[in-house]
């Protein structure tokens, strides 16, 4: 996946906000709190930072093209980096943005879920 692809990925996730920050990262936030981060991994290759359950932290911090995600992991976060892009890492990271973006919606108040029409039964 290049960073047109995950932009556009993370455009149509519904409530969700676009910022350049962090040197020159494409960060993407919903209700102000960060759910995905894309910026540069190893040998400057596009690599994708995003938040998990705990249980999906631990299978891929041992799962080939995923890592602990630098600073976020060191502190405690369960943030993995996906760096090792193909067709079928591609499929997972979309999935994985996702969830990613509904566990951060998760967090924000219920009357912030409400204005952003997020998690509405």
């Amino acid at each position: 996946m290049d960073y047109d692809q995950y932009n556009a990925f993370c455009r149509a996730l519904p409530a969700t906000t676009y910022v350049v920050q962090w040197n020159n990262s494409h960060v993407w936030k919903i209700g102000g709190k960060v759910f995905a981060i894309g910026g540069l991994g190893p040998d400057d290759a596009p690599a994708f930072i995003f938040k998990t359950s705990v249980q999906n932290y631990h299978y891929l911090s041992e799962h080939p093209g995923y890592k602990p995600a630098p600073y976020f992991a060191s502190r405690g976060m369960k943030w993995i980096q996906h760096f090792a892009s193909s067709a079928q890492t591609d499929e997972e990271l979309m999935y994985y943005l996702t969830e990613s973006h509904r566990i951060v919606s998760l967090g924000l108040t219920k009357k912030l879920q409400k204005e952003l029409n997020l998690n509405q039964v």
